[in-house]
């Protein structure tokens, strides 16, 4: 659908929006949150009206309702809502009554677009940045509409209404929040955003990835975001440092990498932090997992087992971490030790860590190994690794073999054996001087259990392995899969047609889920 419908159903639908949001109660409600309620507005008028919308028009439409409805100063009506007598009632006026007025023809998108372009300098001029980064969205919303006006007369370039609050929403965006990328961030059904350069922003839906028809006005444009963002937890990205991990005030987790070493322009990576905590249950009506899966990893979790949660980029390890960290004992002490802070622990006697970059000197540096080490000396009850990609592995061994029963971690492989493997390069990176029998023995008595997650071809994520580490025979680390994944074709939508093996093994670990008293659950699910 192309901008001017998507418009042209906005302005259908926002007299009806403004009686069942007011523009103050919106400006007061968190954008995410704003989102939601409309879109199930939404939803429920299109279905009323016979109308199919696809996801980005949906939300194409959301987001234009949104800027249009904040826009509105308080009190005021959009085109075609009459004022509201007593009880909900439009009052009767005397004699015919009046037509409605019609509704705002609009203009191409691109419209709004150039007319942006055209204005940012000039504004910029007339504002002062530092000043106006402090103001509410509210107030700086009524002083730009003031100077936007004044700017397109002078400029003689005739915008509608609707076009009008547009270009001061998306002017809001870029001095308040991430810009274009607001609106994706609004978008509750928008799991990643991906910015490669200044015109390519893709996302991923649903598991599949889709080019939206978001632009950036330059290089420059992009940079200034990625600085915006990096700012705001004291790192940087420059020619010296141009690549950076870091994340959003809301949790989510950004990269960042800028040329010279991103060649075709600044790409920044956003993977959003989810507003609605997934937990085993969620995760169950998904289908990422059998109940009797979650049953196991519940009683694991709560059995202080040692679980090391493996997958590919994007599959769901940091997800399916969280969800395991709700089996935790809220009278535990827990240090989380991440790159960039992520987990969502809900227990109230959390320590968070987080690394240091260098600074401009070379000096300063805070490691995954430090943080480790200084963990140890936190009398932590559980340790959980947001991911263990170095020489910190060794250390994540070394407190799991020394009584810090029911840590966690997550790592990059593609098998549990894989997770193995990749587990004790990773302790040669650290440079210490071990035979690998000897690194094997470490990672058997460490290891209790490794979860394999995966992201399919249909775009699911589900629990392809749950297999138990048993010990060594010879110098091999032996293992038994309790349960693994088989696809059994396809269904007519596309969706995979998968099944949970059980495998019937007695687990190595019913003595520990005896001593907890959880022996009885398990071995029902068995």
């Amino acid at each position: 659908m192309d901008s001017g419908n998507i418009l042209s159903l906005c302005d259908r639908y926002l007299p009806e929006l403004v009686r069942q949001v007011p523009p103050a109660e919106a400006r007061q409600t968190p954008r995410a949150d704003l989102a939601t309620r409309i879109r199930d507005l939404l939803q429920a008028w299109v279905t009323r009206d016979g109308t199919e919308l696809d996801p980005l028009t949906r939300r194409d439409v959301v987001t234009s309702l949104i800027n249009n409805l904040i826009s509105l100063p308080d009190g005021a009506l959009a085109p075609g809502v009459s004022p509201a007598a007593p009880g909900g009632a439009a009052p009767e006026k005397p004699g015919a009554s009046e037509p409605p007025p019609a509704p705002l023809r609009a203009a191409p998108h691109g419209t709004v677009i150039a007319a942006k372009e055209s204005l940012h300098p000039l504004l910029m001029e007339r504002i002062d940045p530092s000043a106006a980064a402090q103001m509410s969205r509210e107030a700086l919303g009524r002083d730009l509409t003031g100077v936007v006006g004044e700017l397109l007369n002078e400029q003689k370039m005739p915008l509608s209404l609707s076009e009008r609050q547009e270009l001061v929403a998306s002017l809001l965006d870029d001095m308040l929040g991430l810009g274009p990328l607001e609106p994706l961030l609004a978008d509750e059904s928008v799991s990643e955003i991906m910015v490669n350069g200044a015109r390519q922003v893709w996302i991923e839906q649903k598991g599949r990835l889709e080019l939206t028809n978001i632009a950036f006005r330059g290089d420059a444009h992009v940079l200034s975001v990625a600085q915006r963002i990096v700012t705001a937890i004291g790192r940087r990205v420059d020619e010296s440092t141009p690549l950076c991990d870091a994340r959003l005030a809301d949790g989510s987790r950004v990269n960042i990498i800028i040329p010279p070493l991103a060649i075709d322009g600044p790409t920044i990576t956003i993977r959003k932090f989810a507003k609605k905590k997934i937990t085993l249950d969620v995760m169950l009506r998904y289908g990422s997992l059998a109940p009797p899966m979650a049953t196991v990893l519940r009683v694991a979790g709560r059995s202080r087992l040692n679980i090391l949660v493996s997958g590919g980029t994007g599959s769901g390890k940091t997800t399916l971490l969280n969800a395991l960290s709700q089996m935790i004992d809220p009278a535990e002490r827990i240090v989380t030790i991440e790159d960039a802070a992520e987990l969502q622990l809900q227990q109230p006697h959390v320590v968070r860590l987080e690394t240091r970059p260098a600074n401009l000197e070379g000096d300063g540096e805070i490691t995954m190994r430090d943080l480790l080490k200084n963990a140890l000396r936190m009398r932590p009850d559980r340790i959980i690794v947001g991911e263990t990609r170095g020489g910190e592995a060794v250390d994540m061994l070394q407190a799991m073999n020394t009584g810090h029963d029911g840590s966690l971690s997550t790592v990059h492989a593609n098998r549990p054996r894989e997770a193995l493997s990749r587990l004790e390069n990773m302790v040669g990176l650290a440079g210490v001087n071990l035979a690998p029998r000897a690194i094997r023995q470490q990672i058997a008595s460490a290891i209790d259990m490794i979860v394999q997650v995966s992201r399919m071809r249909d775009g699911g994520r589900r629990v392809t392995h749950i297999s138990e580490v048993l010990g060594m025979e010879g110098d091999v680390v032996t293992m038994q899969d309790l349960f693994t994944l088989e696809t059994r074709g396809e269904h007519p939508d596309g969706r995979l047609k998968v099944e949970f093996v059980n495998h019937g093994l007695r687990p190595h670990f019913l003595p520990k889920a005896a001593y907890f008293g959880l022996d009885k659950p398990l071995l029902e699910v068995m």
